[in-house]
This record gives C-alpha cells, structure tokens and sequence, in this order.
C-alpha cells in the first residue's frame, strides 16, 4: 500500500451549481451539477458541501455521508485511452476533489483525513448514476465504471475548515484496515454472493445506515423460509 502519509495531495478542488443541460441526445432536458469548475485559494467544507458547490438531486447525492466527492486522478488516463475521449481530466465525473497517490485499493471505509484545517472520514464507495454517461455522451460508462472499480468516494466531515488544492492528505487514523474500498464495494452491490462478509460490512460503524439497510434487506429477501430468523433480525439483535 503506498505511503499516504506522504504521496497523496489534493491536485485540484472543483464546485458548481446545479444548471440545465439541453439533452440533444435524448430531446428531454436534464438538471444536475456534474460540470463543476476548478477553484484556486482556499474553499470553505462545511457539514454536506463544499462552499459554492451544490446538489441537484437532493435524495440521492449531498447529505453529511456524501458530503465530499473524491477521484483519483490516477485514473483519468484510463480513461481517456478506453473511451477515446482526450478531454477527460479532473472534474470530469463531477468531483470535488481529485487526489493523487491513493485509490480504491489504498483507501479503508473509516479512513480519517487531515486536509489543512478540515477532518474528514471515508464513508462509502460512490454508486455512479447515469449522469457521467449523459455528460460524455457513452450509454454504457456506468457498468464500466462499475466493472472497473473506478468510483471514486464519499467523505463525511468531522471538522470543518477550509482546504485548498496542492494541500497533502495525512491519515490521521484507521479503524478498519480489513475494509479497503474495493472489497467494500464489491460486497455492497452483491452481498448476497457472500452472506457472511456482507453482515460484517452491515455491523462496520462506519457504513452509512442507508447501506447497512439496504444490504439486510437482501440477504432477507435471499434468504431460504428454514433459515429460521433473518439476517435483519440477528443484525439488529447484535446492535
């Protein structure tokens, strides 16, 4: 695992308002704020965002588990050689940060970051949406992004502060080294493949409740009538 104590840095900050896209692809009119603009100086992190930069999608982005989206900038030039397109760079996937020397294998779920005066925790890997696909103009990039484990992730904010690009990241601690994203998400999106894996990830303290929620249901859901008392009800026995 590299040494994120001293490779990684922020390598550019990004924020934007939600705006309307035309849709000449589809004909029907699009809101989101994925096409954000780098900021230079300090910007202000508050509890569910960063100073300037908004949501358009309220349920389903934004709030104090996805407050912060990061992405590797390691991985931008994968990009540009698999969907031919030389544009992609940061900002591209509608990121706030995007970072150097770390990605979703050197990254735990409950990761504790010191970026100038900001703390802030890794909460989740990101569930892409169909708006980079719509964005860059390639229908299948989220089951490519999926396949990848490119996704990029959420931070939760614990102190706020202000943070700046070029500033390093120093893991100020780690609670769950056992959890690195990549086996994260592997298990949120199928955590019926391994039963048992997924309810340990549901009893992490650093999962998001809406996770936690949505992994019981399917065990329960997959589970056999003989089991016996579902995964839900042992889970919640056990908290």
């Amino acid at each position: 695992m590299p040494d994120s104590r001293t490779r990684a840095r922020i390598v550019s900050v990004h924020v934007g308002p939600a705006r309307r896209f035309d849709g000449q692809d589809t004909g029907r009119s699009w809101v989101s704020a994925i096409d954000k603009n780098a900021v230079t100086g300090p910007v202000r992190v508050t509890w569910e965002n960063l100073a300037g930069d908004e949501q358009a999608d309220r349920r389903h982005h934004g709030g104090v588990d996805k407050a912060v989206f990061v992405y590797p900038a390691d991985h931008y030039p994968a990009w540009r050689r698999e969907l031919s397109l030389p544009s992609v760079g940061p900002g591209s996937f509608g990121e706030n940060l995007a970072v150097e020397g770390l990605t979703e294998d050197d990254v735990c779920l409950g990761d504790v970051w010191d970026v100038g005066e900001v703390r802030l925790q890794v909460s989740q890997p990101r569930r892409p949406c169909w708006k980079p696909a719509r964005r860059w103009g390639v229908d299948d990039l989220v089951p490519r992004i999926r396949a990848s484990g490119r996704t990029g992730w959420y931070l939760r904010v614990l102190t706020r502060g202000s943070l700046r690009a070029g500033e390093s990241i120093v893991l100020h601690e780690r609670p769950y080294p056992q959890w690195p994203l990549t086996r994260v998400d592997r298990t949120m999106h199928a955590p019926t493949d391994d039963p048992a894996t997924a309810r340990e990830l549901a009893q992490c303290p650093a999962l998001p409740d809406r996770w936690r929620e949505e992994i019981i249901r399917r065990l329960d859901r997959a589970r056999r009538p003989e089991d016996g008392d579902g995964d839900a009800d042992r889970l919640r026995r056990a908290g």
